[in-house]
């Protein structure tokens, strides 16, 4: 068994873990729920060795483990799964597999051995990966579990797993289930950070509720949805996105026939047509990879079409630069954060006036002033959780990085806001504000494309929903459409169709 008794980590004055006490027993998933910036990724990187705690603990039996570096964690059995993948996308993923150990024989480097480790593993726990591959051209899902093979090369028993699915899709989140199951099983200590409490209460052994860098409570996996999240954030949760009937304003998006192509050449949006109207939200959904984001990138104009034109209230805006589709009236939230979001070495500050700069300068500088206060203002109005508006962007949790990009696409007036995965890798309290802005702005008579692979996400906010695959819009039906449906639609299975075969 490991322990970790009284464990406090600060930064400067903020205290991110208060005196933590948590067990980890083999053969059992303990599922660690709390909202983002509660500090449950912060307790896991002590326990990895990439922070070092300034008070309490870390006890593998009756050894007292000191921990000073990621190795130290590896050699004493833990190993961690991050949101983030460390990997390097133009290694192989046996290349990958031996970083950091690379010594063989003779000081070589033995990649034979770890092909057939790969090999090894993948088939022990049926993930079925190629040890050749190159990590850039592997779908998120198979980047995943390449990580989790790197633990198992490590011989780790305690396994932490960090927010793993925020960036899966629904089969993939099934199959990382069962990856976890079987570890499980084999008698490996599971870890399960997250925010989703249908997957807790699906996978979850024991469940340790943290909250503001505290323990507040023990949970059974039997609770209901509505009871974790009271846990978690602290106060009641609407879990379903309250809004009136859409009151429909003109045409504001036309999209005409659109087609567009990655930079290889391969046609990822096909003869797409749709309008949106003021005052109301239009879903795409799909599984990820059916050209959702060439779409939005096009939008936005990071991507330039083939043929087919945009409209954005009766103006042509197919092949204006991103910058100029932005001063037309639309706000972009995109699928990455913080690649695309957000500058993350800059403040929250500066992040909230990236795209609309010219609003707070002066003639021959900045206005630092009206920046700062429009910062405050945002920081208050959107809850950011912070230490200031000087904080770099890096340090916020995933949901407040969120928060401070919806906060600037909604603090100017907008045309059209279109949200890619708005909600991605952000916890529950921040999903219903998240959501309550979404519907603000539609109430405001903005149209609104929510491009998502949540189900519920778009079953929640959508007043229409256009399903796509591979790279055509296969039907637009209601927000209510039976799941089953829904789900035979995303497949590329359109009901009349499967009827008449």
């Amino acid at each position: 068994m490991l322990r970790l008794v009284g464990v406090t980590k600060r930064f400067g004055s903020f205290t991110a873990n208060d005196s933590i006490d948590l067990e980890l027993v083999p053969g059992e998933i303990h599922c660690l729920l709390g909202e983002n910036g509660a500090g449950k990724s912060t307790l896991m990187n002590v326990l990895y060795g990439l922070l070092q705690a300034e008070e309490g603990e870390i006890r593998i039996g009756d050894k007292k483990m000191d921990f000073q570096s990621p190795k130290d964690a590896m050699a004493a059995g833990i190993g961690m799964v991050h949101q983030h993948f460390m990997l390097v996308p133009v290694f192989t993923v046996a290349e990958n597999m031996i970083l950091g150990r690379e010594q063989g024989p003779l000081g070589t480097i033995d990649m034979a051995s770890a092909r057939k480790r790969v090999v090894e593993l993948s088939a022990r726990y049926g993930m079925n990966v190629n040890p050749d591959d190159l990590i850039e051209d592997l779908p998120v899902g198979v980047q995943q579990r390449v990580e989790i093979l790197k633990a198992l090369a490590n011989d780790a028993e305690y396994l932490v797993f960090d927010e793993p699915t925020a960036v899966l899709t629904p089969q993939e989140i099934d199959e990382l289930m069962g990856v976890m199951r079987a570890l499980r099983d084999e008698g490996k200590a599971i870890v399960f950070i997250t925010h989703k409490l249908g997957e807790v209460r699906a996978v979850a052994d024991r469940i340790t509720v943290i909250r503001r860098g505290k323990v507040v409570g023990e949970a059974t996996p039997g609770q209901s949805q509505a009871e974790l999240a009271e846990l978690m954030v602290g106060r009641a949760v609407e879990l379903t996105v309250a809004k009136e009937p859409p009151q429909l304003k003109d045409v504001r998006l036309e999209v005409n026939n659109l087609k567009v192509a990655t930079a290889s050449g391969a046609v990822a949006v096909d003869d797409v047509s749709f309008e949106v109207r003021g005052g109301e939200v239009l879903g795409i959904a799909g599984v990820q990879g059916n050209g959702q984001t060439e779409l939005a990138e096009a939008l936005l104009g990071t991507m330039t079409p083939i043929s087919g034109k945009i409209l954005l209230d009766g103006k042509e805006i197919t092949k204006l630069t991103p910058h100029k589709t932005l001063e037309s009236g639309l706000g972009f939230v995109p699928e990455d954060r913080q690649v695309d979001g957000l500058v993350v070495s800059f403040s929250i500050a500066e992040n909230l006036v990236l795209n609309h700069v010219k609003e707070f300068s002066k003639p021959w500088a900045l206005d630092e002033k009206r920046i700062d206060e429009n910062a405050d203002r945002l920081i208050e109005e959107f809850d950011i959780r912070t230490q200031g508006r000087d904080e770099a962007a890096s340090s916020l949790s995933g949901g407040n990085q969120q928060k401070v990009v919806m906060a600037r696409e909604l603090s100017r007036p907008l045309s059209l806001l279109v949200a890619s995965q708005p909600t991605r890798g952000v916890d529950v309290g921040a999903i219903e504000f998240l959501h309550s802005q979404v519907i603000a702005e539609r109430d405001k008579g903005t149209a609104v494309v929510i491009i998502s692979t949540e189900l519920d996400e778009i079953a929640g906010l959508a007043d229409r929903v256009a399903v796509m695959y591979r790279g055509k819009i296969i039907d637009i039906v209601p927000p209510d459409t039976p799941r089953d449906q829904m789900g035979l639609l995303m497949a590329g299975i359109v009901p009349s169709e499967e009827e008449s075969a």
